[in-house]
């Protein structure tokens, strides 16, 4: 991996903390920071780093220090997961302009993917998620990706901007997304062609109210995400008061911790950005420390991730034998981790939900299955 310094800024955020300020069971004590010529992440597991690049939300946007204050959170924080290994590059350095910005975050992004690391990215604006995209575009690699939002950010523009950004990540050529999850839209905020738009290129949506009722319903699509990209305003403004433009509804912060929970299980999951955090209009910093929080399910996903068998080991598994509609199939309940999976008629496991079995049990196709057969025709 080439030497990533220059693409960061001089002082690390740990550098403003007196030694010893942590105590030695508070993660600020047993993160790895990159304060030193010898620093080297290659043991890291998850390796966080920050961007406070704002200026494809406002074009005068100065830069943040956002994702500093979340560290500042973060790092107080008692480790309860030794075995998780992190390491904290710093922030991206700001550029002269936001294209400068978006290419070092780029850069750096890639590098860290084909080093086989687990990102954490504590953004600015939530057009930087096409940054966390092009990390493997320009690996070559198709991928699943899945946005926490109670938008749709899929605007025309010139530009790329933080509610136009989904369109050139969606339908730029050539394209790398095999497939789309959109988790906690709020239909009054949503125009109705945007789901039609979704519904054509065969990607899921899910509303808000049907994850609330039952928030099951989205861990398989984020246990097949290779992305994850969460921006706060899907959070209600209550449980996220730096949701200046945000909503009187939307997910808790305990169902924000959940979801980023479900995203750290994913074994194919290596990117998780968070994204909208204004530390000017964070009240207390309540905003800060529900960001650090949805950190700490992640990496206590991560750790879970590792425990889960491979599905070739069909003793660490419940089989259950189904037929529904002249179909016959089997389910797969994990004896470790109780997550579901279905056979398709091409024999090929896909995550599910047990509501996905219940279904099946009553002599009617679940939805997910029409899905995944449409995505083959």
């Amino acid at each position: 991996m080439q030497d990533l310094r220059p693409f960061f800024a001089e002082r690390h955020f740990i550098e403003n903390k007196p030694e010893g300020f942590y105590e030695p069971l508070q993660w600020g004590a047993n993160i790895k920071c990159a304060t030193q010529d010898s620093f080297d992440c290659e043991e890291a597991d998850i390796v966080i780093l920050g961007c406070g690049e704002w200026r494809g939300e406002q074009q005068n946007a100065s830069y943040s220090n956002g994702p500093d204050v979340i560290r500042e959170q973060f790092y107080a924080l008692y480790d309860w997961h030794p075995s998780i290994k992190i390491a904290d590059l710093g922030n991206i350095r700001q550029g002269v302009s936001a294209d400068d910005t978006r290419a070092a975050l780029r850069m750096v992004l890639h590098e860290l993917q084909e080093a086989g690391k687990i990102v954490y990215l504590l953004g600015g604006s939530h057009d930087l998620t096409l940054q966390q995209y092009d990390a493997f575009r320009l690996s070559n690699q198709q991928i699943t990706a899945s946005i926490a939002d109670m938008l749709i950010d899929l605007d025309e523009s010139e530009e790329v901007t933080s509610r136009s950004f989904l369109m050139d990540m969606l339908t730029s050529q050539p394209n790398y997304v095999r497939h789309y999850s959109h988790i906690g839209f709020q239909s009054y905020n949503v125009h109705p062609r945007m789901l039609e738009t979704l519904d054509k290129l065969r990607f899921d949506f899910y509303r808000l109210g049907r994850v609330r009722e039952n928030i099951d319903v989205v861990e398989p699509a984020l246990r097949s995400s290779h992305l994850f990209s969460f921006d706060i305003n899907a959070v209600r403004f209550s449980d996220a008061p730096v949701n200046r433009f945000g909503s009187p509804n939307g997910f808790t912060g305990e169902e924000a911790c959940v979801l980023t929970r479900f995203a750290g299980m994913s074994s194919l999951l290596t990117s998780f950005g968070v994204y909208g955090y204004d530390p000017l209009r964070d009240m207390h910093q309540m905003t800060a420390k529900l960001i650090a929080q949805m950190f700490w399910y992640f990496i206590d996903g991560v750790t879970l991730r590792r425990t889960e068998a491979s599905i070739e080991d069909r003793g660490e598994f419940v089989e259950f034998h189904v037929s529904f509609t002249s179909n016959d199939t089997t389910f797969l309940k994990s004896k470790r981790t109780g997550r579901w999976w279905m056979q398709l008629p091409n024999h090929r496991f896909v995550p599910c939900a047990y509501t996905d079995y219940l279904t099946a049990c009553n002599d009617e196709i679940p939805e997910r299955w029409l899905r995944e057969q449409e995505r083959m025709v």
